[in-house]
C-alpha cells in the first residue's frame, strides 16, 4: 500500500460521522457506520484478518505480536463521530503547501480567517502543509486525525517485521464526542492491558488527567394560570429557571475559568408556563471539589425555589466520568513510556491535564488504563480547525516508537 497518514486524513474527514445526543441509539447516527465499513475493509487489506465491526459501530482489529517476549497488550484508541457543535456535512478539505506564515483565510467562508494572533501554534508550522476546511464545515481532524495516524503505524507494522513489538489491539469507537464512547466496549474481547487514545493537539503534549465530570438536570413544576387571572397565583417556571440562571456565580463558568478551575455550564432549558427542566455539566479535576460545585447549584436552585411557595423542583445528578490520573498513577509504566517514545522522535515531553474528557476517561475506569496522545489538531469543533502533515507523521512516529519502547522493556 501506498497511502500516507495526509492520504488517509483527507478520505476519512470527507464522510460525514456527527453524532446526536438526541438519539438514544448506539451508535447515535447510522452514519457512522460508513466510515466503520470503510475502515474495517482498509484493515483486512493490511492483512489484520480478526477486523470487524459490531453492532455498536465500534471496530476492533489486532496486529499479532512478532517477539517471544512476555508484552502486555496495548491497545491504541480513536473515535469516529465528530462534534454536534458544528455542521460536519460536506467537508472540502484544502491544503495550505510550504505555509510561510501570516493569516490562513478560508476559501468557502472568506468570512473565517485562522488568525496568527488567535492560533499562536502557526509559528511553529513554517514550511508545513497544513490541512483546513473551507470554512463552511468543521474538518473532523478530532479525531480523523487520531484514526488515520494508528492506521498508518499499523501499516508500517505490518510492512516492518523488522520492528519487535507485542500483540496490538486498534478500537474505534463511536459516540465519543456526546460523552458514550465507551458505553459499548467490550474489553475482555478487546484484551488489552493497557491503552493510548490518540485524541490529544499539540505535538509533544500528552495527557494524563481529564476533568471528573456530571451532568445535573433540574425539573420545575410551576403554578398555571390564566395570565388574566394570575395575579397572586401564577409562578411561571420559565421563569423560575431564569432565576437559578440567574444566581450562578459568574467566576465558575467555562468562559471564566482556566487551567485547573472547574465550573458549573447550563447545556440547555427548555419550559413552558408549568414546567421547565434545566440541563447542566459540573467540571473539576477533583472530585471532592466537583461535589462542593453540584451542592452549591442545588443550594442556589432551592434559594431561588423558596420564593415560589407552590412549586416544586427535582435535582438529579448523574455521573458521567472521572479524573483519569487516579487510575494511572498506579500503573507509571503507561507514562514512563509514552514519554520515551516522545523523546525518540525528537520531541520534549510536556504533561498536560485534558479540560474536558476522552474515551480513556471511561476506559481507565472500565479496567483498561488511557493516557492521551497528540495528534496534531488545533481548533477542535470549529471551521477554523486545521492539522499539520508534518505533525501528523510525528504522530504516527511515536505510535511505531512506543511498541518498541514496550517490547524493549518487556522481560524475555
Amino acid at each position: 500500500m501506498t497511502d500516507t497518514v495526509l492520504d488517509r486524513l483527507l478520505r476519512y474527514v470527507v464522510i460525514d460521522t456527527q453524532s446526536d445526543a438526541s438519539s438514544p441509539a448506539q451508535p447515535s447516527t447510522e452514519k457512522q457506520k460508513d466510515l466503520g465499513r470503510v475502515l474495517v475493509g482498509e484493515l483486512l487489506t493490511l492483512g489484520l484478518a480478526d477486523a470487524h465491526m459490531d453492532e455498536h459501530g465500534n471496530i476492533y482489529a489486532t496486529i499479532p505480536a512478532n517477539t517471544s517476549k512476555d508484552v502486555p497488550v496495548i491497545c491504541f484508541c480513536s473515535h469516529m463521530d465528530t462534534a454536534p457543535d458544528f455542521t460536519g456535512t460536506g467537508v472540502k478539505p484544502g491544503i495550505v503547501l510550504n505555509y510561510q506564515g501570516g493569516d490562513i483565510q478560508l476559501t468557502g467562508d472568506t468570512s473565517r480567517i485562522i488568525k496568527v494572533s488567535e492560533h499562536p501554534e502557526l509559528a511553529n508550522q513554517i514550511g508545513h502543509d497544513i490541512v483546513t476546511t473551507d470554512g463552511t464545515t468543521l474538518l473532523g481532524a478530532d479525531d480523523k486525525a487520531g484514526i488515520a495516524e494508528i492506521m498508518q503505524a499499523a501499516q508500517i507494522l505490518v510492512e516492518n517485521p523488522e520492528i519487535r513489538h507485542g500483540a496490538i489491539r486498534i478500537l474505534f469507537t463511536t459516540d465519543e464526542e456526546i460523552g458514550r464512547g465507551a458505553d459499548k466496549v467490550d474489553l475482555d474481547k478487546l484484551g488489552a492491558a493497557f491503552g493510548y487514545t490518540l485524541d490529544g493537539s499539540t505535538i509533544g503534549e500528552i495527557e494524563d488527567e481529564t476533568f471528573s465530570a456530571d451532568g445535573v438536570e433540574i425539573e420545575i413544576t410551576g403554578v398555571a394560570q390564566h395570565p388574566g387571572t394570575s395575579k397572586g397565583v401564577m409562578e411561571n417556571a420559565i421563569k423560575i429557571a431564569a432565576d437559578i440562571i440567574a444566581h450562578l456565580p459568574k467566576d465558575i463558568a467555562p468562559e471564566t475559568t482556566e487551567g485547573r478551575q472547574g465550573f458549573i455550564h447550563p447545556t440547555g432549558v427548555t419550559g413552558s408556563m408549568d414546567k421547565a427542566r434545566l440541563s447542566f455539566i459540573v467540571r473539576d479535576f477533583v472530585n471532592e471539589e466537583l461535589t462542593q460545585k453540584e451542592a452549591q447549584l442545588q443550594q442556589i436552585a432551592e434559594e431561588v425555589m423558596s420564593a415560589y411557595p407552590g412549586s416544586t423542583m427535582s435535582f438529579k445528578v448523574t455521573q458521567q466520568y472521572r479524573n483519569m490520573k487516579e487510575v494511572l498513577d498506579r500503573h507509571p509504566e503507561v507514562m514512563e513510556n509514552l514519554k520515551e517514545a516522545v523523546r525518540r522522535v525528537g520531541l520534549e515531553p510536556v504533561t498536560h491535564s485534558i479540560r474536558g474528557g476522552t474515551d480513556g476517561s471511561r476506559l481507565s475506569f472500565m479496567g483498561l488504563p488511557c493516557p492521551n496522545i497528540y495528534t496534531g489538531g488545533h481548533s477542535y469543533h470549529s471551521p477554523l480547525e486545521w492539522i499539520s502533515r508534518q505533525d501528523m507523521e510525528a504522530s504516527v512516529a511515536t505510535i511505531v516508537e512506543l511498541v518498541k519502547v514496550w517490547e524493549e522493556r518487556a522481560e524475555a
